[in-house]
């Protein structure tokens, strides 16, 4: 990439780069043309495969400032979730080809693909704990690297990033922070001599002048009282002028705010951090989307993960006429429930736009809280609310869930809290891979005493669960996939017990029977039928409580399969087990679940094909 005689730029292939050592070697107009031309290649491969856009699209200059000032080979960096690092593959020698695509490349840091990758996330605010290790490592190794942790505005406010600042803070182990600012507000400097005060403690060199001053006048007593004299001057005129940021009373170092699309200026502030002596946060401050005028304007998130679609109009490639998500199904359900439930109150752990809930926050605004990013803090915030006479909703990730296990037990179910809890993307999720299945939630939640667990098949089966989790019943939990379902809007509630399963076929010879769950059972029951296969067939509804009833009246049944495609052997394949264990029975059960494995990427449908899941499969399985 070098002018040529037209004093034109030539493009570096990106498909050809091996590793980012070429950076050092571009002139700062020919770094700028390489980040238009990876905004280009990024925005072109989001809508062919999907990912995360804008947050990508913010952090192009700052990826190439970091591979300039650092050498990644040696250095480390961890990007929390990790779902802002497709400059970064690029850059250290991977394209994104079958980005999130079975066996391509991964949306987020991952080990196996290159040497570049020192940690892997997908949750968030992982990241400065994990560099603290690295750095504790490191001292103890007596080696000489740094250690970056990358965090977002919105995941350095989560509780595990707050506890990791502080442990970081009282150490001497430096962990260079650079907090990606897309939105988030720390206090200026004000003033003259605030602004003097503030260029000195971040000039290049200051902080290495400050350390040997001090040395220098320690070695006598009379030294030590001129340096603690001037010291205390400092620190005063500094408490004055210069107002305290968090990271300031934490007794880190701080550099900032940063324009984080200047590379001249990323570049001073990464070198000035890696010349100090203690842990620093540099705070860069991005435009997220940058570079894609749609992303840009999004105030929503809409644009923050996206599925394919069309560069010019922004529209989805696929949309299927009368059918919606079971997300934006359970959205009308909710705006359903709370006219009616006047005292119910909708809890979002940062996922609004995810679960499909801007129209129940707009509508009910003063019923509606986004916590942020905090799981833990969201299911404690309901079990308050629910002893206080209201009825909480919590609208939550399965993958995410696992975070609040503990405020699950000992917060809502230990205390038997009236609630409604929407688990969201339950099941096999595709192309995010091992670090968002929602395949372990049930394992614990049947483990918890008082927690109902369910699953509906159908539209007027939500309803009718939504309505029952009203019935002061304790922690009820409803689980729903990612995928969709044909949907107007006009379906009613069905005729469901409490705890009750439906049989959707009866065997005529009670001699086969089948018991599954979720919409996918309407799929295996077409093919039963198409097939002519005398077998019973189930829909278990509840996971928790079991029908009992209905496992009594399988007792002299020759044959039972369990199939459950959303959740491991530790959920309804084992409570049903159990309870065949206690009826004695005699015949045959085979269980179709997911593997209890951490399940990579693909569409779902190939990860159910990997797994023998899909109904298909299952009918050869059982003729």
């Amino acid at each position: 990439m070098k002018d040529n005689k037209n004093g034109i730029i030539n493009h570096i292939d990106l498909d050809n780069i091996k590793s980012p050592d070429f950076l050092k070697t571009l002139s700062y107009k020919e770094l700028y043309v390489l980040a238009d031309d990876l905004r280009k290649e990024i925005i072109e491969k989001t809508s062919i495969y999907g990912g995360h856009l804008s947050s990508n699209l913010g952090v192009i200059e700052l990826t190439i400032g970091l591979n300039r000032v650092f050498d990644f080979s040696k250095d480390k960096i961890i990007f929390d979730v990790g779902h802002q690092c497709y400059a970064y593959k690029i850059l250290t020698g991977r394209n994104l080809n079958n980005l999130r695509q079975k066996d391509g490349v991964s949306g987020f840091q991952k080990r196996s693909e290159s040497l570049y990758d020192v940690y892997e996330a997908g949750h968030s605010s992982t990241s400065i704990s994990a560099a603290n290790g690295f750095a504790i490592a490191r001292d103890l190794n007596n080696e000489k690297y740094d250690v970056i942790a990358f965090i977002g505005d919105g995941s350095i406010e989560n509780g595990l990033a707050l506890e990791a600042l502080n442990n970081l803070a009282g150490s001497n182990h430096k962990v260079i922070i650079v907090l990606n600012d897309n939105g988030m507000s720390i206090s200026k400097h004000t003033g003259g001599l605030g602004k003097v005060f503030a260029k000195i403690s971040s000039a290049s060199g200051y902080n290495k002048m400050k350390v040997a001053y001090k040395k220098s006048l320690v070695k006598t007593n009379f030294g030590k009282r001129i340096y603690n004299f001037s010291k205390a001057i400092k620190n005063y005129f500094k408490r004055i002028l210069v107002p305290v940021n968090i990271f300031d009373a934490m007794g880190l170092s701080y550099i900032g705010p940063i324009d984080g699309h200047n590379i001249k200026k990323i570049e001073k502030a990464l070198k000035r951090a890696k010349n100090t002596t203690k842990s620093v946060v540099v705070h860069m401050c991005t435009l997220k989307g940058k570079g894609y005028k749609l992303a840009e304007e999004d105030e929503s998130g809409y644009w923050h993960g996206v599925t394919p679609f069309d560069i010019d109009t922004g529209k989805p490639n696929k949309i299927h006429p009368g059918f919606n998500s079971w997300s934006h199904i359970y959205s009308d359900i909710t705006l359903k429930e709370m006219s009616v439930h006047k005292n119910a109150i909708l809890i979002s752990p940062a996922t609004v736009k995810g679960a499909g809930l801007e129209n129940v926050f707009n509508q009910y605004k003063n019923r509606s809280i986004d916590v942020g990013i905090a799981e833990e803090h969201a299911i404690t915030l309901a079990s308050g609310l629910g002893i206080s006479g209201y009825h909480p909703i919590v609208s939550i990730y399965s993958t995410f869930m696992q975070r609040s296990f503990d405020e699950i037990s000992h917060d809502l179910a230990r205390m038997n809290v009236n609630s409604t809890i929407l688990v969201e993307r339950a099941g096999l999720v595709g192309s995010d891979g091992e670090t968002h299945q929602g395949i372990y939630d049930v394992s614990f939640l049947v483990n918890t005493p008082n927690c109902i667990v369910s699953m509906a098949s159908t539209v007027s089966e939500a309803i009718s669960l939504y309505d029952e989790s009203f019935l002061n019943h304790g922690p009820f939990f409803i689980r729903l996939p990612r995928a969709i379902s044909k949907y107007d809007g006009k379906e009613q509630k069905s005729d469901i017990k409490f705890g009750k399963w439906i049989i959707l076929k009866n065997g005529k010879e009670h001699k086969k029977a089948i018991i599954s769950l979720g919409p996918i059972i309407h799929e295996l029951h077409n093919l039963i039928e198409e097939n002519s296969i005398d077998i019973t067939l189930i829909n278990a509804v509840y996971i928790k409580p079991l029908d009992t009833e209905i496992i009594k009246q399988l007792k002299d049944y020759e044959s039972i399969y369990i199939y459950d495609p959303y959740s491991t052997i530790g959920g309804l394949a084992s409570l049903i087990i159990e309870e065949l264990v206690n009826i004695k029975y005699k015949g045959n059960i085979k269980t179709f679940t997911i593997p209890t494995e951490f399940v990579k990427q693909g569409t779902i449908i190939e990860q159910l094909s990997d797994f023998g899941l899909l109904p298909k499969q299952i009918i050869e399985k059982i003729e």
